[in-house]
């Protein structure tokens, strides 16, 4: 990784050149691939250990590295968030059930470049409340990063995603964000899903960050477990995230992690409008 492919812009927020760009951009086809790999195991009966030790192993076989093993003392290499856990969801040896929703969250590191990415699974058949959450959480990522072009402002972003939960009755988790990537796992700016128009730093071309908000059916308060990392939302309702890394160009932005096979959004929470 050469630093010539980077400076930093007023706010403190790295602008990256084309060199550093094509990197990045590898590190995260390697996330995307563990996701898109990882979704024929997500079955009942197996454990979100086993799920860790397939993702762990085919990062490695890429010629990559788990960000999130030893991570400020993190434990595994991914995070698997089930159910009414918001994120940071420790792999065990619990295993999956029938009607389960999960959040598989990884970051991949390839020659000093970083590439994160997160998305949602289902368990057999799910709920209805469940599948419209998903949806809901998918769709306010997708709204956002439509919006993700030069002289936009990360308010603008913010608020459109508070804007589209809110307006559906559930609510936008305020205690974490998403984070500038690139040449570290986590950089300016802090990239929060709720907030004001026009408020913020004014994006430019060749920054490089995350969007991936998290949508509870409840209410938006969290509350971290004794392990010091599990995040689960307080009341106990279900939660929902997906996460693309995006890269600033002149005319918009590319989603650097999307599917090689079209699974970013999991068959089992497709909704059959007609029947709703």
């Amino acid at each position: 990784m050469n630093t010539k492919n980077m400076h930093k812009n007023k706010d403190g927020i790295y602008i990256y050149n084309e060199e550093a760009y094509e990197g990045i951009k590898k590190a995260c086809e390697i996330a995307s691939k563990t996701l898109d790999m990882i979704g024929s195991y997500v079955k009942s009966g197996a454990t979100t250990e086993e799920l860790n030790k397939k993702c762990h192993d085919f990062i490695l076989s890429h010629n990559s590295v788990p960000a999130t093993l030893g991570y400020r003392g993190y434990p595994k290499s991914c995070c698997i968030s089930l159910n009414h856990v918001v994120c940071h969801g420790i792999p065990s040896d619990k295993k999956l059930k029938n009607g389960d929703i999960l959040n598989i969250d990884v970051t991949c590191i390839l020659d000093g470049w970083y590439g994160d990415t997160s998305r949602m699974f289902t368990v057999g058949n799910i709920g209805l409340k469940a599948k419209r959450l998903i949806e809901l959480t998918h769709d306010a990522l997708l709204l956002a990063i439509k919006n993700v072009t030069p002289g936009k402002t990360f308010g603008d972003l913010g608020a459109i995603i508070q804007e589209y939960v809110e307006k559906h009755k559930m609510s936008v988790v305020r205690d974490f964000c998403g984070h500038g990537i690139g040449s570290e796992f986590h950089q300016a700016p802090n990239v929060l899903h709720y907030g004001n128009y026009n408020s913020g730093p004014r994006l430019e071309s060749g920054m490089c960050f995350t969007i991936e908000p998290m949508v509870n059916i409840g209410r938006q308060e969290t509350k971290i477990l004794s392990d010091n990392w599990t995040a689960v939302t307080r009341d106990k309702s279900l939660s929902a995230q997906f996460e693309h890394t995006v890269f600033v160009k002149k005319d918009g932005c590319d989603i650097l992690t999307n599917s090689f096979n079209n699974t970013f959004f999991p068959e089992g929470a497709k909704l059959h409008r007609n029947n709703v």
